[in-house]
């Protein structure tokens, strides 16, 4: 039996990078599992912090040690010579392409800008082979949580309200600033949340609770990203649902996620103990059917494939259900919520990723008979 060779693709340039290598390493396990090693073989590639692709022994170090590789002093002086290092190796790399053109397909597990966005998914795109996770589209727009929250409208899910801002409008004159200030009070109240549209795990997140919390929030919010949301804040329970598929996408059980910080920022979100997942979660069997359908209308609507999380606002006193978010390409280690929900679907580690690598030959070959028809 001849062995797929699975690209996985981890590392990159954002601020996820140690959370990139993590889900590396654990899906890396996976494929060495007695169901799977007869199946796969993997080849690792690397995204240095730089990003610098590298390739055989380097990233083979890098998920056995658990730690990112330390860059030479002389690639890191200035920005500009980053810049073109990076550069340099991304062309070499295409100029000798042995190794990754040895891939039959390709697991991305890059987590934030540049990995989940629809950057690294136009690339494999323009490759033309099979790759884990939504596409560009499915990928950009569940990324940006200002175009998401316009696709969840369009599909007539329900939202906290929120209110879309630019970078223009923070950091513009003293008369401006003040009235956009006013006009966030007056429509969404305190407390309220700030947030960059395009980073993941909460980077960049406040919750303001003042008119000066307010003004710091954005101007923070505004140095991460040009795009910012600010959303009214809710008392409820936060719950999750994952989904699996293409066309025809399941929904796992939903679980629930507490914690005793302000909100779920990063440093809960990867902190051992800060945390707590009740997989399923404790509420009627209504409220986990309508989860459960709001994420697969959450899944069509920013044209998601493969794999999603899909976050909620449960407000148990008046029994409504917000939607809050999508992550396309959540965290993968064997404790991220993700996995979770689908172990206690019955659906184990090993299997999962079985099942996201079929499930993205799949879809490369259905567009790839559309195109020969058409």
């Amino acid at each position: 039996m001849t062995k797929l060779r699975v690209g996985l693709l981890f590392g990159g340039r954002s601020g996820e990078h140690e959370v990139s290598i993590s889900s590396a390493r654990a899906i890396a396990r996976a494929l060495t599992t007695e169901q799977n090693t007869d199946a796969y073989e993997i080849l690792p590639f690397y995204i240095q912090k730089d990003g610098r692709w590298l390739a055989g022994d380097a990233p083979q170090q890098v998920l056995e040690s658990g730690t990112p590789l330390q860059l030479p002093t002389t690639l890191t002086t200035t920005p500009d010579h980053q810049l073109s290092a990076a550069k340099t190796q991304v062309l070499s790399r295409w100029q000798s392409p042995s190794q990754v053109a040895e891939v039959d397909v390709w697991f991305p597990i890059l987590h934030g800008p540049n990995g989940e966005d629809g950057t690294i998914q136009g690339l494999l795109t323009l490759m033309q082979v099979p790759f884990v996770g939504s596409g560009v589209l499915g990928s950009a727009v569940g990324m940006d949580k200002i175009a998401m929250k316009t696709a969840f409208a369009q599909a007539g899910l329900p939202q906290v309200k929120y209110k879309a801002l630019n970078r223009v409008q923070i950091w513009s004159n003293p008369c401006v600033f003040p009235k956009l200030c006013d006009e966030i009070e007056a429509t969404l109240g305190y407390p309220c949340f700030v947030k960059p549209a395009n980073l993941g795990s909460s980077v960049g997140i406040a919750k303001a609770r003042s008119r000066q919390e307010l003004e710091a929030a954005l101007d923070n919010a505004a140095s991460y990203d040009r795009r910012i949301i600010v959303e009214a804040g809710v008392v409820a329970r936060e719950l999750e649902c994952a989904v699996l598929g293409n066309d025809s996408p399941k929904a796992s059980v939903v679980g629930e996620i507490t914690y005793v910080s302000e909100f779920y920022d990063y440093e809960t979100k990867y902190t051992e103990g800060q945390a707590d997942f009740l997989i399923p979660a404790p509420v009627s069997e209504t409220v986990t059917r309508q989860i459960q359908e709001m994420a697969l209308q959450a899944f069509a609507a920013v044209d998601a494939a493969g794999l999603a999380r899909v976050d909620f606002f449960y407000t148990e006193a008046t029994g409504e259900i917000f939607i809050n978010e999508i992550n396309t390409l959540p965290g993968f280690t064997a404790t991220s919520m993700y996995p979770l929900l689908w172990a206690h679907s019955g659906v184990s580690f090993p299997e999962l990723v079985d099942r996201l690598i079929q499930l993205a030959i799949e879809r490369h070959s259905t567009f790839s008979t559309t195109k020969e028809e058409n």
